[in-house]
């Protein structure tokens, strides 16, 4: 391939209200649980600064820092990150001041897991103890809270939350998101994928309210929406705001690529412009396995964000990432090439290679001084 072609290396902007973010190129880390914070306190430790950090130091457009959580009974885990106090703030600012430094954009995904927190982390410590599942109170864990009560996890039944109880969750993201900006994130990527709470209001297999936020496609996805209203309303209109979803349960009579290519189209009028296509997360998976098996939900969902542009007469602005099984540099080219999505997210490739982006850009041809990768490394002969 000739120098200087790759679609993938290609510079990259990212709309927002009054503002936009160029991307040095269009390679995102996705975000990973570390299950790495040992206090329990959701301060980012100098794990995730190092984990974090190389990462941008190996090259990635955008490097997005793990679900983390907006209020405490919002972790997937007692050892996850959180942005709901002031300490927490303080603790992310070297990392993203770090992350920046060696030309990355800093991403944080805002996160809550509904009945899905609470749970042991999924990493050898715990799994060698045959610790898994929920945690017990006398271990650090807590009641967890849902739109409906559900087993659907095989977890502890979580608390369903009331209507005052969902407006008081709605302010915890905004103020997360206020947070998030102090803390000098440039990007937020809103957690509505996974089976975590977001997802279970959205997906009739866990959400059988009865009232305003349940039945109906308008009132399940109505946490969302309130959810996107009040983060936008208090991240700063320059920034860009994203949403990762999943994008099917891959069950019958669940949340659908179709209605997420509705809501997708709702959310870009709210000032929503990134958006991530993964899949799954309530129950057993169901879908397809295999490289890139996720690429077609990104396409369906970039062609519903065009489709409704041009039915509006105005430029497609939105920004759609591909997830799930992206491992070499010519496959994520040719998906941006084949126009199934804007960037791609790199998640258990990146934790094998730190350097991916790096090397990504010397396999498709990028000349050596234009290699996305910290100057400190140049005997690598990248």
């Amino acid at each position: 391939m000739p120098t200087d072609v790759s679609t993938l290396f290609s510079e990259a902007v990212l709309s927002a209200p009054s503002g936009q973010l160029t991307l040095r190129n269009r390679t995102f880390l996705a975000p990973m649980c570390m299950y790495s914070v040992d206090a329990r306190d959701g301060v980012p430790t100098p794990w995730h600064l190092v984990h974090l950090g190389a990462r941008a130091a190996g090259g990635f457009g955008m490097v997005i820092a793990e679900a983390t959580a907006v209020v405490p009974e919002g972790r997937i885990s007692p050892e996850d990150l959180g942005l709901w106090n002031d300490e927490q703030v303080a603790a992310f600012r070297p990392i993203t001041g770090f992350i920046r430094s060696q030309g990355a954009a800093a991403g944080v995904q805002l996160a809550h897991a509904g009945a899905k927190a609470s749970t042991y982390g999924n990493v050898p410590r715990f799994v060698s103890q045959g610790l898994t599942g929920s945690v017990p109170a006398g271990d650090g864990g807590w009641v967890t809270v849902a739109p409906s009560a559900t087993s659907a996890f095989g977890l502890a039944e979580p608390h369903p939350l009331s209507a005052d109880e969902i407006a008081e969750s709605v302010e915890a993201w905004a103020a997360a998101a206020r947070r998030a900006d102090e803390a000098g994130f440039d990007f937020i990527q809103i957690h509505a994928a996974h089976g975590y709470l977001i997802h279970q209001f959205l997906s009739p297999l866990t959400n059988t309210r009865t009232d305003g936020y349940g039945g109906s496609y308008e009132g399940r996805t109505r946490y969302l929406r309130e959810v996107v209203a009040a983060v936008r309303a208090a991240w700063p209109a320059e920034k860009p705001l994203g949403v990762r979803f999943s994008g099917s349960d891959w069950v019958d009579g669940g949340w659908t690529i179709e209605e997420t290519g509705r809501l997708s189209v709702e959310l870009r009028a709210s000032g929503v412009t990134v958006f991530d296509l993964s899949s799954g997360g309530i129950g057993a998976y169901r879908g397809p396995v295999g490289p890139g098996y996720q690429i077609a939900l990104a396409d369906s969902v970039k062609k519903a964000l065009a489709a409704d542009a041009a039915a509006r007469g105005v430029e497609n602005d939105a920004f759609v990432t591909a997830v799930g099984m992206i491992t070499t540099a010519q496959q994520a080219e040719q998906v941006l090439v084949n126009g199934q999505a804007d960037g791609v997210s790199i998640a258990r490739a990146a934790l094998r290679e730190p350097n991916w982006a790096a090397l990504a850009a010397r396999e498709l041809g990028e000349a050596v001084e234009k290699t996305p990768s910290a100057p400190q490394y140049w005997r690598a002969h990248w």
